[in-house]
């Protein structure tokens, strides 16, 4: 018996949408969840696709930061941040921007889809 070698398929027939196989299992979950509920373009997809993993990668170095803390010595004997600190911060940042590309509020729309401008920059 040979093994499929075209990989997952992202619809297969009467299943629904498959979530991609690299994604923690509660993140899949919440990825068929959203596939499910909306109706989303091929692009939307791949964004929330992307959002899925930086959530992973997130909560990644969560578990690094939990296990090990937020600092080291380095060979100065100097306290550093680790480096998972800016993962765990960029993927915080990734995650929000991908969701508000994704404009998944049930209010509709947003008039626009960046952030308010400073009162400063008005």
């Amino acid at each position: 018996m040979k093994r499929d070698q075209r990989g997952p398929q992202r619809i297969q027939e009467n299943c629904g949408p498959v979530a991609p196989t690299h994604l923690e299992p509660a993140t899949a979950a919440w990825w068929v969840e959203v596939v499910k509920s909306w109706e989303l373009d091929p692009h939307h997809v791949r964004l929330l696709t992307l959002a899925c993993e930086a959530w992973d990668r997130g909560v990644q170095a969560r578990e690094v930061l939990a296990e090990k803390g937020l600092t080291f010595r380095d060979r100065f004997e100097q306290v550093k941040a680790r480096p998972e600190v800016g993962i765990e911060r960029d993927a915080r940042i990734g995650f929000a921007r991908l969701l508000r590309e994704l404009d998944l509020d049930t209010d509709g729309p947003a008039e626009e889809s960046r952030p308010p401008l400073l009162k400063r920059m008005r």
